[in-house]
């Protein structure tokens, strides 16, 4: 996930640094545009750190981790397309904006469906992350028509 995480962030600087001089029919949108960009890819990463923060002893955790993690990386598979379309001067593909918002949703559904107590904290933390990544997820779809 780090290099992941590197390699979009890098993504999206070179997008927001070519920004200014460039039209919003370029596709890299406003700065406020620019900016949920970026928060939507850290807010990503820090929930995948965050998951993996819970303890998987619990073999029903230990699957719905599984699954919160395939969610995110298929979240993350999206902005990266979504990324390349932008630095190659493309629109972003709907289908890939429909895979963010599925493996984010994919994600939440996993992480809700674990039971065990002793993985509260690093749950609600996880949660917690994940909430905000949906919410600038929202964010890039209200700020980045």
């Amino acid at each position: 996930m780090a290099r992941f995480s590197a390699v979009l962030l890098a993504l999206f600087a070179a997008s927001a640094a070519v920004a200014a001089p460039l039209n919003q029919r370029a596709g890299l949108g406003s700065i406020q545009c620019n900016i949920d960009r970026f928060k939507i890819v850290t807010t990503l990463a820090a929930t995948g750190s965050a998951v993996k923060k819970i303890d998987t002893t619990d073999p029903d955790t230990a699957t719905a981790v599984t699954a919160a993690q395939a969610g995110l990386t298929s979240a993350g598979d999206g902005i990266k397309t979504i990324a390349l379309a932008l630095v190659t001067g493309g629109s972003p593909p709907a289908d890939a904006r429909d895979q963010v918002q599925k493996g984010l949703t994919d994600a939440q559904t996993a992480l809700t469906g674990i039971t065990d107590p002793t993985v509260n904290a690093t749950l609600a933390a996880a949660q917690s992350k994940l909430a905000a990544a949906i919410q600038d997820g929202n964010d890039v779809v209200a700020d980045c028509t």
